[in-house]
């Protein structure tokens, strides 16, 4: 029997045999190959950047979005209790950092999310730590938070430092998912309980982000109605937070504009 020998159309070979994808330098090549104005072709790499951009974006407000929908409110599984000398008793309970990254770690791994810390500080100036959420597909949100360091309970200062860097990690984490925490009473004393506000902690990022924002802190405490910062409810600490951080972005914003003008 002779043998048969298998014939292809043009058509059936173009589809047989998938495309390269042409690489963004290859791309520029073709093109000056073409003779493409360089000028034009600037324009039409940035389009592309642009929408690349774009759709990195979409891409990671939906991943946050399905994520959060599978995150539990966090609950609060670590007690502090002790008294200073001379001073009243601090009672209170918050959540644990690992605590939180064994429940979230998981869940942003499903859908191609990863966060990690980014921190800066040096002599004389408050410690800043920076949680840098970010999708596989390339787009990132930084949320900052800044204070001094966490000298109470008789702490050394290599301790002080660690305390305020370990209470940032977990507040700047929260605010960049947006995470709820139940019962929220992190860093009021026992004695404290009737007055519900904020630690000075607490306080301390408030005014830094105050500052940030270039903010009157009477007008601040106007908008939210107290006499002092120290007066904000703890309960409002998340929500007061994330209005600040929005004035910060919207004045980073304007003196961007302003300098390229």
């Amino acid at each position: 029997m002779a043998n048969e020998v298998e014939v292809h159309t043009p058509k059936e070979l173009a589809v047989d045999q998938p495309r390269s994808i042409m690489t963004p330098m290859e791309m520029v090549g073709r093109a000056l190959e073409m003779g493409v104005d360089a000028a034009i072709l600037k324009q039409m790499m940035d389009l592309r950047d642009r929408e690349e951009a774009r759709n990195a974006k979409i891409a990671f407000t939906r991943a946050v979005a399905a994520a959060k929908a599978e995150i539990k409110p966090i609950v609060k599984t670590r007690e502090v209790d002790y008294t200073p000398q001379g001073k009243q008793r601090v009672n209170y309970r918050h959540e644990d950092l690992a605590g939180i990254e064994e429940q979230i770690t998981p869940i942003l791994a499903k859908h191609e999310l990863s966060y990690r810390f980014e921190s800066d500080n040096g002599p004389d100036k408050p410690i800043t730590v920076t949680c840098v959420l970010e999708h596989v597909d390339g787009h990132a949100t930084r949320t900052p938070l800044t204070a001094g360091a966490d000298s109470s309970g008789g702490k050394n200062s290599l301790q002080a430092i660690a305390s305020a860097v370990t209470y940032l990690q977990r507040y700047t984490l929260k605010l960049a998912l947006g995470l709820s925490v139940s019962h929220d009473d992190d860093g009021r004393s026992s004695d404290q309980v009737d007055e519900k506000n904020i630690t000075d902690a607490q306080a301390s990022v408030i005014r830094d982000l105050i500052q940030q924002g270039e903010l009157d802190t009477a007008t601040f405490c106007e908008r939210w109605q107290i006499d002092a910062v120290t007066d904000v409810p703890a309960k409002k600490f998340t929500e007061v937070v994330g209005s600040l951080r929005q004035r910060v972005s919207h004045v980073a914003k304007l003196k961007q504009q302003g300098s390229a003008a």
